[in-house]
């Protein structure tokens, strides 16, 4: 298996209306000036341990919430930027979007809500250009899709 580069891999978002079930067509997609994406993922786990063992606590993964934190320069202009830059003064639904997430070769993709939390959209030193970031945490396990079948 070759080694893939992560500017390959997209990481796309679009806006969510409350009450939908599924995203629609059009996705925007959050590459312009951004120049790291870190995986952010958080699980939960429960450690017991069974009398058919040795004593040993056995660890379950009892949830998983897929995340990733875009960090890089802020371009009001791009349009996945400003989607995510005007939520930052929302709460509740308001934070809600869209992500999908396509491996860099190019063969599967996840898919589902998601909220948007810690969004930078223009801070940083006075010489420096304006930085952005923010974190993009999958609700729930988001839907994966092999994109090499028919």
């Amino acid at each position: 298996m070759a080694r893939q580069k992560n500017a390959l891999r997209g990481h796309f978002v679009q806006a969510y209306l409350p009450g939908t079930e599924t995203p629609g067509t059009e996705w925007l997609e959050l590459a312009k000036y951004i120049s790291a994406i870190g995986d952010d993922t958080q699980e939960g786990t429960e450690e017991q341990a069974f009398y058919d063992g040795d004593g040993t606590p056995e660890t379950d993964v009892v949830s998983v919430a897929g995340a990733y934190t875009p960090e890089g320069f802020y371009d009001p202009e791009d349009p996945a930027q400003a989607l995510i830059a005007g939520l930052k003064y929302k709460t509740g639904d308001g934070r809600k979007v869209w992500h999908k997430v396509v491996s860099a070769d190019g063969k599967k993709e996840w898919v589902g809500r998601a909220t948007v939390s810690a969004i930078v959209a223009g801070a940083g030193d006075a010489s420096a250009y304006e930085t952005f970031s923010c974190n993009i945490r999958f609700d729930t396990i988001p839907k994966e899709t092999d994109l090499t079948t028919p």
